[in-house]
């Protein structure tokens, strides 16, 4: 006798938390917010991406220099949402996609568990025009 798989895998006990972060970074990219970003992120952070050329690497105080608590006038249109998360013990990856108008960005993230919590640490991004 064999039995089917789950449809809905049991999440992993780290998740909600995990998710957490990801929640923050997408909220203040919504409220165009610094804040949410620095309650994200790990204050050693970088953000990397290969845009137009050349390599971009940013501090986590440069990027959060990016939001001045203004959304985009078109930020009702906008959409974003978590892909897939991978969690072993203290560290995790995920995926995010954010749909900003003529722009969508592939964002690969890695985070790990501190005692603040989950936290991200670094940030390795794709804009693809549409």
């Amino acid at each position: 006798m064999t039995t089917a798989a789950p449809q809905h895998p049991i999440p992993h006990p780290e998740e909600a938390a995990v998710r957490l972060p990801l929640e923050l970074y997408m909220r203040g990219h919504a409220e165009d917010c610094a804040a949410h970003m620095r309650a994200a992120f790990l204050p050693s952070a970088r953000l990397e991406s290969v845009r137009e050329g050349p390599l971009t690497s940013w501090t986590l105080d440069v990027y959060c220099q990016r939001f001045n608590n203004t959304p985009a006038a078109d930020e009702a249109l906008r959409h974003r949402r978590i892909d897939w998360l991978d969690i072993t013990g203290t560290s995790a990856m995920a995926k995010v996609t954010l749909e900003h108008g003529a722009v969508t960005f592939t964002d690969y993230f890695v985070l790990l568990k501190t005692e603040a919590g989950w936290k991200i640490a670094n940030k390795a991004f794709h804009a693809q025009p549409q």
